[in-house]
Parts: structure tokens; sequence; C-alpha cells
């Protein structure tokens, strides 16, 4: 976890890299294939929508599994990039959850990041429990599944 600067104003900010054994087109495959089907083995209780873009989304996360999580995919540049995002009317708190995947020598490295900003982020982002546990499942299951012939 980090704490990021933005216009002179705190995002808290979550991130991950790894570097995984397989070619960018395999991973966005189990990223955006693989992981919609079986959404539990990358610490995701259960996801329901379109992975498509300007798909909507609705997540129930393994962190807080009472609370569907309403989401927009607002990018989808196959094989390289994803983002979704989620929040509050008129920006009041938003959550962007950005996927990276980048050609790397031995395969591909893979970021995923998560931002929260807007005006009320400061006292939201208070009553969120930290995340690196569930972005070590999602980044680690990812690496296993697209490294698995």
């Amino acid at each position: 976890m980090s704490l990021a600067v933005k216009q002179g104003k705190p995002m808290k900010t979550y991130q991950i890299a790894i570097d995984i054994a397989a070619m960018p087109q395999t991973v966005w495959q189990v990223l955006t294939k693989d992981m919609p089907a079986g959404p539990q083995a990358f610490g995701i209780r259960k996801l329901e929508g379109e992975l498509t873009p300007g798909g909507r989304l609705k997540l129930w996360s393994e962190i807080d599994p009472k609370r569907a999580f309403a989401l927009q995919v607002t990018s989808m540049e196959d094989p390289q990039r994803m983002v979704w995002r989620g929040g509050m009317p008129f920006g009041l708190f938003t959550g962007t959850r950005t996927f990276q995947l980048s050609p790397i020598d031995v395969g591909t490295r893979f970021e995923m990041t998560e931002r929260f900003s807007g005006p009320l982020s400061g006292l939201i982002v208070k009553s969120i429990p930290d995340l690196t546990p569930s972005f070590t499942t999602f980044a680690n299951t990812l690496k296993a599944k697209a490294e698995t012939p």
C-alpha cells in the first residue's frame, strides 16, 4: 500500500506487481475469461455482469462479502490494460482499479493498482480494510493459472 498525492490532495493507493512466465495474451485470457468464470480463486466471492468495454459489473469481495460494489469497465485494451471504476455520484468518492500487462523478457509484468479519490475519500478510506492480502491472492492466482499449461 502506498499513499500518493495528486493536486495537493492525498489519495490512498494499493498496488502490486508480479512477473508471470507467460505471454501477455495468455495472461489477458486468464484475466478476462478465467477470472470471471471462477472468481473465488482470485479472492472475489462473486462477479456478475459483462467484462466488456462499458460493461457494468457487480462485485462481492471476500473482504466485505455482504456488500456488492457497482463498477463499470471504463477501459479495455486487449492485451494490455483494463480499468474498473465505481463510487458515489458526482465524484464524491471514486475507486479506480487498473490492470496493466507489459511484455518483459520472461513473459509479462502484471500490475494492479487501486486508487481512491474524491472529496469524501479521506473519510471513507478509513473504513476500507487493508487490500494488500486480497491483491496478493489475486496476483498469485493469476500467475499460477497463466503459467499452467
